[in-house]
């Protein structure tokens, strides 16, 4: 299934734009460029389902499920407590042997099938949040390739540590009981564990497994070094460097580069509600940052951010907000050091290459 934000569609076209004031006119001699993914939709209902190991506290609350081998394809909506048997069945003794209560974490892990009749559709529960996170890590869909609305009110907080997940509620009694066992290490305290917990994508290199949220999307052919930060429903389509942010919903294409602790705007918080894309080849430098789409071959110099409104003057002289040319192709954005101001310029060819020894991570 493939997916983006219906904000990011449209047709490749010549872009001449306008403003108003002082500055009649900017011609940017680009091209909008859209990422090829379509929206989830009653039109393209896909179904997925897993057989997966969940740990549920006493209260019933479920603090993670485990699916070694989701599947897309048609299945039966909800969710089937397993006996040991049927876990064995499907995923091995090794699986089954791990069924039972865990007396020092308060917990229990059982056996669960989950369906979803329709990626298309809200989430039903906690267990079907779970596959939809590891559908997209594993790459059986791209970020918006399912419906998440909800998601948040339907994934508990947990305290994730070496030995397992543990509910926030008494975790300093639960530590207690721990400590017989050795060392308790806290990863973090959060609805979202680690990607590499849960699934580790061929052909992808990163660096501090605590920089990607399970729910990220890494095409073969991604590295993600330290300072670099995947979220979840987000992430690349094909080769890449992260060295700086990629947030929710954001999608960043093949060949491009976001540069040591640059950033990408995401909708989260603060009341945005465009989503970004990143075409391929494009460079985000240094500590700079986007606010809107970039078509393919763009680049945006070393700590620039560019915003929606953020206003650049083009070669011409003429002065437009960036968001008139989001998702254009073929420019370059940069920082006249002189005056201060923000200009963007036209570029010829195609835009960086990447480093190939950098990114054969098989």
């Amino acid at each position: 299934m493939r997916a983006s934000s219906p904000e990011t569609l449209g047709v490749s076209t010549s872009a001449a734009v306008s403003s108003t004031g002082s500055a009649a006119r900017c011609k940017v001699s680009a091209t909008r460029r859209t990422l090829p993914l379509t929206p989830v939709s009653t039109a393209d209902p896909t179904g997925a389902y897993g057989v997966g190991l969940a740990t549920v506290t006493p209260t019933g609350a479920v603090l993670d499920t485990w699916f070694p081998s989701p599947s897309l394809g048609t299945a039966e909506p909800g969710v089937a407590l397993l006996s040991s048997a049927e876990v064995s069945a499907a995923l091995g003794e090794a699986a089954a042997k791990q069924l039972g209560a865990d007396a020092e974490r308060d917990v229990e892990v059982v056996g669960v099938r989950v369906g979803i009749g329709s990626l298309a559709d809200a989430p039903a529960s906690t267990y079907d949040v779970w596959l939809r996170l590891h559908l997209l890590s594993a790459r059986l869909v791209r970020p918006h390739g399912a419906n998440l609305d909800g998601l948040f009110g339907l994934l508990n907080n947990v305290v994730w540590t070496n030995f397992g997940p543990c509910a926030v509620d008494g975790f300093e009694q639960t530590r207690l009981r721990l400590r017989a066992r050795g060392p308790v290490t806290v990863y973090g305290v959060d609805k979202f564990p680690r990607m590499v917990d849960y699934v580790v994508p061929s052909g992808v290199r990163i660096a501090d497994a605590d920089r990607v949220r399970l729910g990220a999307h890494l095409a073969s052919g991604t590295t993600v070094m330290h300072e670099g930060f995947v979220n979840f429903n987000a992430g690349t389509l094909g080769t890449s460097m992260v060295e700086g942010r990629i947030s929710a919903g954001v999608v960043v294409g093949d060949g491009s580069d976001v540069g040591g602790g640059a950033s990408i705007m995401g909708t989260l918080s603060g009341g945005g509600k465009q989503v970004i894309s990143v075409g391929e080849r494009c460079l985000i430098g240094a500590n700079g940052g986007v606010g809107i789409s970039l078509g393919d071959d763009c680049v945006v110099e070393a700590g620039l951010y560019i915003t929606a409104g953020t206003k650049v003057t083009g070669a011409d002289g003429a002065v437009v907000k960036a968001g008139q040319l989001s998702g254009m192709s073929n420019l370059l954005f940069l920082r006249d050091s002189t005056t201060g101001a923000v200009k963007v310029l036209p570029r010829k060819g195609q835009g960086i290459a990447l480093n190939a020894a950098l990114h054969s991570n098989d």
